[in-house]
């Protein structure tokens, strides 16, 4: 069974940078061999404090994920990691997403004063990026940002452009160069990455059909195979647990 030595842990961040940062958490690879796994997208923006068994550490961003990708965890690997809300990424990280060669780049390994020490007190870590990232919140943010990025969440991506730049007083056009200037991606297509990531769950419980924000059952499954590179049952199926997003592993 997979995923037995994995350990998982997540934590919400304190209020004031609740729009800014989705979550903190850790993940542990406690085996002595790497485990294969797909990483399918979720439209989160991630940076990744790591080290392990075979890599020293690093400070890695990862950019918007579009696809899915099959990546090996490294025996003894230690995360200490930052979910971005879009928000928080045009506004607190330091480098443009849109920039990011193959949707990822390194970070300075003195990152938020997080070091490889750091990584086995996951409190710690949490405590020292939350006193980090409270100072780089500017004094003014955009409002139309604001109002996009609230609603893009709160409703996972279902409405259409039109209602979203209705919504944030804020022209489609302007709003779709913005996510390609910024992030490297039309509104649309985070649209239906945020789809796909709501319904994860469902599939995972072994909900084969599509809610309401899909067409119809063909729509479903091109969009399923789109992000995860296979149907709808084979990805509910999830043998050996090899895909997933970070944030639906079992927490210990």
């Amino acid at each position: 069974m997979a995923f037995i030595d994995i350990e998982y842990q997540t934590l919400a961040p304190p209020a004031v940078l609740a729009e800014f940062v989705e979550s903190f958490w850790r993940l542990v690879n406690h085996s002595d061999s790497g485990q294969p796994v797909v990483i399918v997208p979720d439209g989160r923006v991630d940076v990744f404090f790591a080290y392990s068994a075979t890599e020293p550490y690093h400070v890695l961003l990862l950019g918007l994920d579009t696809q899915p990708s099959a990546q090996v965890l490294p025996p003894h690997t230690h995360i200490f990691a930052i979910s971005w809300t879009l928000l928080g990424a045009d506004y607190l990280l330091p480098v443009r997403l849109a920039d990011l060669p193959q949707h990822a780049g390194y970070l300075p390994l003195d990152y938020l004063g997080i070091n490889a020490a750091d990584l086995s007190d996951f409190a710690g870590c949490c405590a020292k990026a939350s006193a980090q990232l409270q100072q780089l919140i500017p004094a003014e943010i955009d409002r139309r940002k604001r109002k996009l990025f609230n609603l893009l969440y709160a409703t996972n991506g279902t409405l259409t452009v039109e209602a979203y730049a209705e919504a944030a007083a804020w022209s489609s056009r302007q709003i779709n160069r913005y996510f390609q200037q910024e992030f490297g991606l039309s509104l649309k297509a985070y649209c239906t990455i945020l789809r796909f990531r709501a319904a994860l769950p469902g599939l995972k419980a072994g909900k084969l059909f599509p809610e309401e924000h899909f067409a119809d059952q063909a729509h479903f499954i091109r969009e399923v195979k789109k992000y995860a590179g296979v149907v709808p049952k084979e990805l509910a199926r999830n043998q050996n647990d090899r895909f997933i997003q970070f944030s639906a592993l079992p927490k210990k």
